[in-house]
């Protein structure tokens, strides 16, 4: 491992090398502006984070956790592609879409597994393919075809939805890679991350719409703390996701592999090209990578062809699932929670989570720094004219110490982002510390060890992000006045969680609100998804 740590450490040096030999050239042509300096400091200085990134990545003998989006993402089922009730409200049917926390897997990126059969002749497709006139240079073969009747014949309802979506982000992520002078088809990678879904959540804690893990994240400039998640922002989530690109595309050179690093992590992609002789090219590569980076490509070529020709397919985007076409921003410079926002001004409640999802406790921390909150464009006025009052309207209720106390205590446990680590041969204390961004003495803390020379192989370690600690904690039923998503904690052993319904709950909505899944709360229970629900009924969580 350490051979291998010090080749990659090598080719780094040595790319990094060329690109500041070559930018020393380009300056003594002609002297450069003190801004064009300025944007080239920041250049480099992207470009060592990134090499750092991949350096740390590199170290890591588990191919699931080197990556940006290990891939243990939740399965779709028949009910992710049911079709919405059209008499139900728009921010209702948008609501069920993204609280099924589903994202696009195996299905999709697993499709050289199977041969999908079609009608459609060869000549069409590369026909097609060529049209597109993509920067990701992708022969045609058997596993793109397959990634592409995916798309357009076997997944009607998922694309349809998609597409929709789509409507209302593409723009918004065009821009965002055109700022950065990167190919606009790199929007696409959203469709395969998340299915435009800005709460997607991964079995292997990788967030937002881009699924970033939470290193990566905060490596790239988003903020994750108590009250805000910015992985879950689509519009600064793609903004890291496009400086990842491009300081990917720095080290590779090609856009195949770029795009691959943004699935497995560039150690994983650097190993595969050890693996197969040297080769650089994504087909020599194609069986060293892992198995569901494999399909990564061809699924980006897929998506690229349904955005492309879905109207030849008989596919139109699902209407009831556009956003709002029009919004405004406003800057929040005091703390303001939705619920002040909901019933002085009048927007709905899920339509506020639904357009700023990284406020996760549904709390703009404005005293803290400048956020930005965003409304439909015909609440506007009616915001202008509160905005004087807004911040005191029943402060002393959702800011209670009440509140602030079940924040603390979810922060301390479930918020924590809890994980259980087994320990490997040759793992070090220090080593697994590093690898999830805490530190050894946190870790000896968490598992009431001593020494961290008493390792042993297989030994499971619990370990607790975002600075969390190992400690239980109970929330009074005082707090369902002031929020229905609050349900009694349990301590740290297995003693059941119940919740009490409330007016307006779904079973659904209570899933998601408690961080567990329809299918399981309905087994607790023994309930079918026909069940009716009465206001002050206790169901059972975990």
């Amino acid at each position: 491992m350490r051979r291998n740590t010090a080749i990659i450490i090598s080719l780094i040096l040595v790319l990094l090398a060329g690109t500041i030999s070559s930018n020393a050239a380009e300056r003594r042509q002609k002297r450069l502006s003190r801004k064009e300096l300025q944007l080239e400091v920041d250049r480099l200085r992207y470009m060592v984070d990134s090499l750092m990134l991949i350096v740390s990545d590199s170290t890591e003998e588990d191919v699931q956790t080197d990556s940006l989006n290990p891939g243990e993402l939740g399965s779709m089922d028949s009910e992710f592609f049911e079709n919405p009730n059209p008499g139900e409200n728009i921010d209702s049917l948008l609501a069920q879409w993204y609280s099924r926390r589903r994202t696009l897997t195996s299905d999709i990126l697993e499709a050289d597994s199977v041969i999908y059969p079609s009608s459609i002749p060869d000549s069409v497709y590369i026909r097609k393919i060529k049209k597109l006139n993509s920067y990701i240079p992708i022969p045609y073969n058997e596993i793109v075809r397959n990634h592409i009747i995916l798309y357009t014949e076997k997944l009607p309802k998922f694309s349809s939805k998609v597409l929709a979506l789509g409507e209302y982000y593409l723009p918004i992520f065009e821009e965002i890679f055109d700022k950065y002078g990167l190919p606009k088809e790199l929007k696409a990678m959203a469709i395969i991350e998340s299915g435009f879904n800005p709460v997607a959540r991964s079995r292997a804690k990788a967030m937002g719409m881009w699924q970033f893990m939470y290193r990566t994240g905060r490596m790239y400039g988003l903020t994750i703390n108590s009250y805000v998640d910015e992985r879950l922002d689509p519009v600064k989530a793609c903004d890291a996701a496009a400086r990842y690109m491009r300081d990917s595309y720095i080290v590779f050179g090609d856009w195949a592999l770029a795009i691959s690093s943004y699935n497995c992590g560039s150690g994983n992609v650097l190993k595969a090209i050890r693996r197969c002789g040297g080769s650089t090219y994504f087909w020599d590569l194609y069986k060293y990578l892992p198995r569901e980076t494999r399909g990564y490509v061809p699924a980006f070529v897929g998506a690229l062809y349904l955005l492309k020709y879905y109207k030849d397919y008989n596919i139109t985007p699902s209407a009831p699932y556009s956003l709002p076409p029009q919004v405004d921003t406003f800057e929040i410079k005091k703390n303001l929670h939705f619920g002040q926002v909901s019933e002085l001004v009048g927007v709905p409640m899920e339509t506020l989570r639904l357009l700023n999802p990284q406020y996760i406790k549904d709390i703009v921390p404005g005293n803290e720094k400048t956020y930005i909150l965003t409304i439909p464009h015909q609440y506007t006025a009616a915001f202008v004219d509160h905005e004087k009052d807004i911040y005191t309207y029943k402060d002393s209720i959702y800011f209670n110490p009440i509140v602030y106390s079940r924040i603390k205590d979810e922060m301390s446990t479930s918020g924590s982002q809890s994980i259980v680590h087994k320990v490997k041969k040759g793992e070090t204390l220090g080593r697994i510390a590093r690898k999830y961004g805490v530190t050894t003495s946190q870790i000896l803390s968490w598992n009431h060890l001593k020494s961290s020379k008493k390792l042993r192989i297989g030994q499971r370690l619990h370990i607790y992000r975002n600075g969390g600690t190992r400690k239980s904690s109970k929330v009074s039923d005082d707090n369902a006045q002031v929020s229905s998503s609050t349900s009694t904690k349990a301590v740290e052993n297995d003693e059941p969680v119940y919740y009490t319904v409330k007016k307006g709950d779904t079973l659904s909505k209570i899933a998601s609100r408690n961080k567990t899944t329809l299918n399981k709360l309905l087994k607790l229970n023994n309930l079918t998804v026909k069940s009716k629900i009465i206001p002050g009924k206790k169901l059972r969580i975990k």
